[in-house]
């Protein structure tokens, strides 16, 4: 999950999945918890009623009742919303599940999945299946209640922010309490994975086929660990770590940011002759941080030096805008009051968004404890100091921050378990070595942990891959192992990333 931004002079960084696109349900009140009639069992099937979805008419929609806590499924139940676009072809082999940002879900498509893969031809075999996971979307929403920071935003915060940065925090968990309710402690990998059988019962399935895009990666690797003989052919595209836990998954953000940085960096001193950024990696770097330091001086255009510092983590992950970031540097050292510098210092700005009403989405809050994080306030305050030095870029020190799992005022419903494959088929993981959300070791170590073949987008910073990013060598690896069930010959195979811009090195000119 990445770091949602909030507007300018704004120091709340929601830390959110790989797949963020926004807001999706702040001006939603929650929908009541009913209570199963006459003791009802909700983990077998049920009658599902279709009717076509109110986003997009080619899709059928419907209602799953799942229980609210799986241990005691005669008691509460929620509703989680699902889409179906039935196969097209004369041979279907089953349903393909498809989801990302699971289990929060925050900005993930959701009941949209199969639009996604309508156009291809997995559609002919498979009835494309889409879900908003407990919390999100049309299922039955958790909202926390908005709160404002006290501390302004800042990519390099100091010490004298900690204390602010601690209350906030804690604030932001006591809001969510409040918002959340009894929801807030079933919105889980493990809670989620059931629903996801939940879902395979009621459609009348023996199995599913599982397409799932970043964090869903890891529920659908939980899905697996807890029901083995339901699990068919599974693609984990982007995937979180097995071996670490959420608080260490954030702090391998900034690592991978800074990774990346240092390729850039590397790759722009090999062309000196080019960019004038100097001839060695330290010295581009020390351009970098000159530009820091008159931004914290005085901003350009709209562009200061927090907002700098995240645009040289997003255009050095994104392989295919080296060039822009190199130009961007040189002019801002060299012409930072030059009206074209200016339109260039606007135009690498991210979006700002904030929350509209008195409440906002909370699942990553609640999904994102779903582990112990640390509760010594020291710790967080060393990592800050290394990481504002080290992980500046990209917005890597706000992973060191406190965040609201500090404080956490509930206990899980469910922990997640000790993810292993004891006997589904072997499946596909694809990862990108330059993915700044999900670090390159995570699709490392899940395919290791599963058994599963490894595909490797190399010099790559993208995350969700398969059908979003144009990539033919990806694309049709992955569509042949879902349509006829083969896997890549070797253990761990390759495609070619987006490319670097064509600019000779010095020694090639």
């Amino acid at each position: 999950m990445a770091v949602k931004r909030h507007p300018r002079g704004s120091r709340k960084a929601l830390l959110v999945g790989a797949s963020v696109l926004g807001v999706l349900a702040a001006a939603l009140a929650p929908a009541p918890l009913a209570a199963a009639a006459d003791g009802e069992d909700l983990t077998v099937r049920q009658h599902l009623t279709w009717a076509a979805c109110d986003f997009d008419p080619t899709l059928e929609c419907t209602t799953v009742q799942v229980p609210l806590d799986y241990a005691h499924p005669r008691g509460p139940h929620l509703g989680i919303a699902v889409s179906r676009l039935k196969a097209a072809g004369g041979h279907r082999r089953g349903v393909l599940l498809s989801f990302n940002g699971g289990p929060g879900g925050d900005g993930g498509l959701g009941r949209r999945t199969p639009q996604r893969l309508a156009g291809s031809t997995l559609h002919g075999a498979y009835d494309l299946v889409g879900f908003d996971p407990r919390g999100t979307g049309a299922s039955s929403p958790l909202l926390c209640k908005v709160t404002k920071p006290t501390v302004a935003f800042d990519s390099r915060p100091t010490d004298e922010s900690l204390p602010g940065l601690y209350a906030d925090a804690r604030a932001t968990d006591q809001a969510c309490a409040q918002a959340g309710g009894e929801l807030r402690r079933t919105v889980n990998s493990a809670t989620v994975a059931r629903d996801m059988d939940a879902i395979r019962a009621a459609l009348g399935e023996r199995r599913l086929n599982v397409l799932a895009y970043g964090d869903s990666t890891y529920t659908t690797a939980v899905y697996g660990t807890l029901f083995p003989h339901r699990l068919d052919r599974s693609v984990l595209d982007s995937s979180r770590n097995p071996d670490v836990d959420w608080h260490g998954q954030y702090k391998s953000q900034a690592y991978a940011l800074r990774a990346n940085v240092d390729r850039w960096a590397a790759w722009t001193a090999d062309r000196d002759g080019h960019f004038s950024l100097g001839d060695a990696s330290e010295d581009v770097l020390a351009s970098v941080e000159q530009v820091v330091t008159a931004l914290n001086a005085a901003p350009v255009g709209y562009l200061n030096r927090t907002a700098f510092d995240d645009a040289v983590g997003r255009l050095a992950t994104d392989r295919t805008k080296w060039a822009q970031l190199g130009d961007l540097v040189g002019a801002l050292r060299d012409r930072p009051q030059d009206p074209e510098t200016v339109r260039l210092a606007n135009a690498v700005l991210a979006p700002w968004s904030s929350p509209q009403g008195d409440t906002r989405p909370g699942t990553v809050e609640a999904a994102t404890c779903e582990n112990d994080w640390p509760t010594d306030l020291a710790s967080y305050a060393a990592d800050v100091r290394e990481f504002r030095v080290k992980y500046p870029y990209g917005l890597g020190a706000l992973r060191a921050q406190p965040w609201v799992c500090a404080f956490r005022s509930f206990t899980p419903s469910e922990r997640p378990p000790y993810i292993r494959n004891s006997g589904y088929p072997k499946g596909l993981v694809v990862h990108a070595e330059g993915n700044p959300v999900l670090q390159y070791a995570g699709g490392q170590a899940m395919a290791r942990r599963l058994g599963d073949r490894l595909l490797t987008v190399a010099d790559d910073g993208s995350s969700d891959v398969y059908l979003v990013r144009g990539n033919t060598c990806v694309d049709e690896k992955v569509t042949r192992y879902l349509l006829t069930g083969a896997l890549p010959a070797a253990s761990d195979s390759t495609c070619a990333g987006a490319p670097r811009p064509a600019i000779p090195a010095d020694d090639e000119s």
